[in-house]
């Protein structure tokens, strides 16, 4: 592994890319049952391995071979809920990276307990909109990102902006959910979490830039976007990815 980059800039995020395609990192996920093809898609053409199983019987084993765990609470039933709850043992007791995401925690109070729950247990991020991060409460070690027009990272007191995207991201579902495993697997390159997630986001931010200069609308726009994350080079994000520090 390559020594920790530890300032989030472009110039980083075209370094991290070029780590994940060359590394190749596994990243499990349990995602949002609709969208599990499309993240899956997304994971593989930055350069990562994606792996998908929900099975009670299989997911230790899974978590344990991957180098970082996503999950999404967008699909939730009393099944997943012990899946999940093995799959954050089993990625904590191996030191692995993981990331939250507690989609409509904000619509029920069930689902709401269960993300505050896993929150407990430490994951490395916690990623969702202003209603969702805003009903969590503190994350303790955890780096927050808030998203949205402008995605907001905040680590430590450390305070980071992307403002890279298109609306048309808004429009296909599951590009969220994409963003997510494409940050799992800059996280297994760079331990730095702060540093891995800005150049994630600007990684998906500047390829649906890229996407929407070629696409018609929301339907053009999916493929389009995998089109382009999959050519996406250090240059583009050298030129085009904003990343900004706060500085108060």
């Amino acid at each position: 592994m390559t020594a920790p980059t530890s300032t989030p800039s472009p110039a980083t995020a075209a370094e991290l890319l070029a780590r994940v395609r060359q590394a190749r990192p596994r990243v499990h996920c349990l995602m949002n049952t609709v969208v599990q093809k499309f993240t899956a898609d997304g994971i593989s053409v930055i350069g990562g391995i994606p792996s998908m199983t929900s099975s009670m019987e299989e997911i230790a084993d899974f978590v344990a071979r991957a180098d970082a765990l996503t999950i999404n609470l967008g699909t939730l039933d009393a099944e997943r809920r012990k899946v999940i709850r093995l799959a954050v043992d089993v990625a904590n007791a191996k030191g692995k990276p993981w990331i939250l995401d507690p989609v409509h925690c904000d619509y029920s109070p069930t689902r709401l307990a269960f993300a505050r729950e896993l929150i407990a247990l430490g994951p490395t991020v916690v990623r969702g909109n202003r209603a969702e991060m805003q009903l969590i409460g503190e994350t303790r070690s955890s780096l927050r990102i808030q998203t949205g027009p402008v995605d907001l990272l905040e680590d430590d007191g450390r305070r980071v902006s992307v403002a890279n995207g298109h609306a048309w991201m808004a429009q296909v579902t599951g590009t969220g959910c994409l963003s997510g495993g494409v940050i799992a697997a800059f996280l297994a390159v760079e331990p730095n979490a702060l540093t891995a997630a800005a150049a994630a986001l600007a990684t998906t931010g500047v390829a649906a830039e890229l996407a929407a200069a070629q696409a018609r609308g929301p339907g053009s726009f999916e493929p389009a976007f995998l089109d382009a994350l999959a050519a996406l080079d250090g240059a583009d994000l050298l030129q085009r990815a904003r990343i900004d520090h706060d500085t108060h």
